[in-house]
């Protein structure tokens, strides 16, 4: 297989999001990795890069995909407006370049001139304050290609996703069907499968009460919505178990001993995943025909051009996208032509 082509959106101008690639993209080894391909400007870069005091760097500048070199960092000069860069601070300036950023790239992911998309972060207000309908980049992925996404946080600890997402904790229990629980298991399942090669995955099924309802003294949906749930999957051949209480689940033994998590909300999952794996975690939507990837972390507006952002959740993001890549297309080739497989192996 050919160098994976890496289109990055440079997030919100004003945080660390050109920080973090400049970071991860000044070791000259990611580069005989990967292409990669940045959605940006020359006049944005270097002011970061004049932030940074990065004096041995250099990306290479085209005005078009086709001008990218495979051992070199190529920066793709989006736009060449003087923009005023503020570190820190929000702006509908800042958000209209970072939408540019993302378009340009998603455009460019579905022409087949990229391979994989990884996404810096951005801020929503900004860009909400020019593009009204944009709710996120999941959303914005979402509507532009095929497939249902799966937000999945996934690090060498743990790989989670959630039954519930951004909605207000007192939604969340009328939020929980026994069908919405199959469909994400399913999804997660299937992810697991084909994006990180394992082929019978075990997944663990987290409560929604506290010791996953005490038998019923401290909740009902465990008994009458989550078991269920988790019958009927194992019936579809669907290693699930469960329901894990949340408060002692996430323990070295217990995350060694499954391939998958599901989360039933936000915080349940997060909080530890965030707290165990913080530093290398990379977000991941799962579910849709395109391979995309992100750093955990946000704009980190308090330290942005002070030269103090980790890039390592975005050196891991692009990682592990190439690496999706690379299973999809062995998935793909296996239950192609499983028996071809087999006799080749």
């Amino acid at each position: 297989m050919s160098k994976i082509k890496v289109g990055i959106s440079i997030g919100d101008l004003n945080g660390i999001g050109m920080e973090v690639i400049l970071k991860t993209f000044k070791d000259s080894r990611m580069a005989d990795f990967c292409t990669p391909i940045i959605f940006g400007s020359t006049k944005v870069a270097s002011i970061h890069r004049k932030a940074l005091e990065l004096q041995d760097f250099n990306f290479y500048t085209i005005n078009k995909i086709e001008e990218a070199k495979a051992n070199k960092v190529n920066l793709l000069n989006c736009w060449k407006n003087d923009i005023d860069v503020k570190f820190g601070t929000a702006t509908a300036t800042s958000g209209e370049y970072a939408f540019q950023s993302i378009k340009l790239a998603c455009d460019a992911l579905k022409d087949g001139k990229i391979d994989v998309l990884v996404t810096a972060p951005i801020n929503k207000s900004s860009i909400q304050e020019k593009i009204k309908n944009f709710v996120g980049h999941t959303e914005f992925l979402q509507g532009n290609f095929d497939g249902e996404s799966l937000m999945i946080m996934a690090s060498e600890a743990m790989k989670i996703a959630f039954v519930t997402g951004h909605i207000p904790l007192e939604n969340v229990k009328t939020a929980i069907t026994a069908e919405k629980i199959i469909k994400t298991t399913n999804q997660l399942n299937h992810s697991l499968m084909a994006d990180f090669g394992i082929r019978r995955p075990k997944i663990a099924v987290i409560g929604l009460n506290p010791h996953a309802g005490e038998d019923g003294m401290l909740g009902s949906e465990e008994n009458e919505i989550i078991i269920p749930a988790i019958k009927k999957l194992k019936e579809a051949d669907v290693m699930a178990f469960g329901p894990y209480p949340a408060d002692s689940f996430f323990t070295p033994k217990n995350l060694t001993a499954f391939d998958g998590i599901l989360s039933m909300y936000h915080d349940q999952g997060l909080t530890p995943f965030k707290t165990l794996s913080f530093s290398e975690g990379v977000n991941y939507t799962a579910g849709l025909n395109i391979v995309r990837t992100s750093p955990v972390h946000g704009t980190a507006a308090e330290i942005a051009g002070k030269g103090e952002a980790d890039e390592q959740s975005f050196r891991e993001a692009v990682f592990m996208a190439c690496d999706i890549f690379k299973k999809r297309a062995e998935f793909k080739e296996i239950n192609s032509n499983p028996l071809a497989f087999k006799t080749r192996k």
